[in-house]
């Protein structure tokens, strides 16, 4: 890890991101104080300076004034609605939480907040030595990523946070430099900002043609090997193309006075912020910051510049178990130690209608077992005794595990140990699954089932691929189908990093404290868990297929006054037609929002009364009265 770690935050997506993310349920204080955006915020900066170490840290705005995009192209953000006064009014508070933390707000008339973060990280990757993180929801921002400069994508709805590497945008945008992402925008054009690209070109051609063409310009020099449509619309408007590409390109070179020493971070002013606080009524916040902090541990911070070692990387022992000789040595093994990993693997992740394929095992880091199972009832015999004997099970997601190895016939034994449940027990916050663990606490990327059906083929390209992708986020993917000494090294390899995550984050707990909670509570939990979904509940298939009927007819008899109501039928399923009704017909709002497919939104109730309707309006009032009746019902 460098020594010098920079974060730089994009203040007004950061802020507008965390006002819109509670805007149905505002975090207002007992003032009425609408504190979303700040307190979303301060969240945010609070977790970058407990969990990455930042060295140094600056804060960058926009200002009111215009810049040389809205000169270039008055549209340029245009169609942006105002900024809501609750919103406009939380910004001044922003920038006093940034004050009392002692880190620079960076403004300057005439550059956005891109530009000023775009020049400092440039001057931070010229510099050398320095890693430095754009904390930005905003793709654009990849144009800028370099060998030591990535983006900090903050999570959305209790997701972790994304680390965009310079490998991670090459591959992500399917480019071979991180600037060819200005000549995709250029293409394919950003409606969040005005920008208009080329009619017809989505992100996938954008893609596909920068690739090709290596450019925009690349392109235009190349319109003779288009056909069709594309290459009219790229004909005519190519001017656009290049205009939309200048307005993509964040700037990198603007005045800014301040130098990386500006930037260090300092001790915050605790009074200052404890008064804020109260003010707003940042209790949690407050706790966290000022609370106990003799048992906060900072965990470990993966060098995520570094590359990823795989299993080629690594000396490593796999087998696989083909022999009665060798599983009895193997059973011989198990028995003989205490502490032991199992993975099983099963054709789908439906634990009661899965087929138990075969079981990982690893006792010592760097080596593991695989043992296919074929001929279960005489295995289980076997199998038994090491299941029940009192050494220590590990697992990740251990709980599907056991109700695999339950709806086989073998209750495991305790004590058990989760390495899921312990990293959740650490760092909550953070994502949870074994991929993720094993590159942030390992360095490691393990192997991923969907490439062993996909291969190294481009996605785009290979529809084999893009097919194996729709399958594995859908759990569908089929291991049995697989080589079988493919499926070992796939199998072994889970079994072995769960194995050393353990040894990674045992300690981790003992340094919280929280080991007692993990051994006490959580893991005796799991087999219980197990038993109540296996057990289930009982229910009443006839009262339940009674209650479906009489729904039904009231959903048809609501469905035919609507229709007769609106004097014309209509398919209530379809938001199009349902929009056509309610305002294109009824008028219920002036201008409705829409959709990027043109199509009115619907994700939210109609009011209760609009001036664009009569109160006594017979289609009005009674598709207001059935809709509501149907939602209650």
């Amino acid at each position: 890890m460098a020594e010098n770690r920079l974060f730089l935050l994009d203040g007004m997506a950061l802020v507008y991101r965390a006002h819109f993310a509670f805007i149905r349920n505002p975090i207002t204080n007992s003032q009425g104080v609408n504190t979303s955006a700040i307190y979303g915020f301060t969240n945010t900066l609070l977790t970058i300076i407990e969990k990455e170490a930042p060295t140094h840290l600056a804060v960058a705005f926009d200002t009111s004034a215009p810049t040389a995009r809205h000169i270039l192209y008055p549209e340029y953000k245009a169609q942006r609605e105002a900024m809501p006064e609750e919103l406009a009014a939380a910004i001044p508070e922003v920038k006093k939480v940034c004050a009392a933390f002692k880190i620079p707000v960076l403004v300057i008339d005439g550059f956005e907040a891109d530009d000023i973060i775009g020049t400092v990280a440039r001057r931070a990757e010229e510099a050398g030595g320095i890693e430095t993180f754009m904390v930005t929801p905003d793709k654009d921002f990849a144009q800028l990523v370099a060998p030591h400069t990535a983006m900090w994508k903050p999570g959305r709805q209790g997701s972790d946070h994304e680390v965009l590497t310079y490998e991670k945008i090459l591959k992500n945008w399917g480019i071979s430099n991180p600037k060819q992402v200005i000549d995709i925008l250029g293409l394919w054009g950003d409606a969040s900002d005005n920008i208009p690209g080329v009619p017809g070109i989505g992100e996938k051609t954008a893609k596909k043609l920068v690739s090709q063409f290596g450019s925009v310009e690349g392109l235009l020099r190349n319109t003779d090997k288009l056909k069709g449509k594309q290459k009219e619309n790229v004909t005519n408007f190519s001017d656009q193309a290049r205009l939309s590409k200048e307005l993509a390109t964040i700037i990198t070179d603007v005045p800014i006075e301040e130098s990386f020493d500006d930037f260090k971070l300092e001790e915050p002013d605790e009074e200052t912020l404890k008064s804020l606080f109260e003010i707003w009524e940042f209790r949690t916040l407050t706790k966290r910051l000022f609370g106990n902090t003799a048992t906060a541990t900072k965990p470990a911070i993966t060098p995520v510049f570094e590359n990823l070692k795989t299993l080629n990387d690594v000396p490593h022992k796999y087998h696989l178990i083909q022999s009665e000789k060798t599983l009895d040595s193997l059973i011989k093994e198990l028995l003989a130690v205490d502490t032991f990993c199992f993975d099983v693997e099963t054709n789908s992740l439906d634990r009661f209608s899965s087929k138990l394929l075969g079981i990982a095992f690893s006792h010592s880091p760097g080596e593991a077992f695989y043992l296919p199972l074929t001929g279960w009832p005489s295995l289980r015999e076997k199998l038994l005794p090491v299941f029940q004997s009192p050494a220590l099970k590990i697992g990740h997601n251990l709980k599907f595990d056991l109700a695999i190895m339950l709806s086989h016939g073998i209750q495991v034994a305790g004590p058990f140990f989760d390495t899921m449940l312990a990293h959740t027990l650490a760092a909550p916050e953070q994502k949870h699954s074994m991929d993720s663990l094993s590159e942030n606490l390992l360095g490691y990327s393990p192997i991923k089932l969907v490439d062993l059906f996909s291969g190294e083929q481009n996605e785009e390209d290979d529809l084999f691929a893009a097919a194996a992708k729709k399958k594995a986020s859908k759990g569908e993917l089929d291991p049995s189908e697989l080589p079988i000494n493919i499926l070992a090294e796939y199998a072994a390899e889970d079994a072995d990093v769960t194995l050393q995550l353990y040894h990674k984050l045992l300690p981790e707990l003992k340094k919280l404290n929280a080991l007692p909670v993990m051994e006490d509570i959580e893991s005796p939990l799991l087999p219980v868990l197990v038993a109540m979904e296996n057990e289930g509940i009982s229910m009443d298939q006839t009262v339940l297929d009674e209650v479906g009927k009489i729904l039904t007819i009231k959903i048809k008899n609501l469905s035919k006054k609507i229709e007769e109501s609106a004097g014309r039928p209509f398919n209530l399923n379809s938001p199009k037609q349902l929009g056509e009704i309610l305002f294109g017909e009824m008028k219920l709002v002036e201008k409705p929002k829409k959709t990027k497919t043109k199509q009115v939104k619907l994700d939210k109730r109609v009011p209760t009364w609009s001036p664009k309707v009569n109160r006594s309006s017979n289609i009005g009032s009674t598709i207001r009265k059935n809709t509501q009746e149907k939602t209650n019902n």
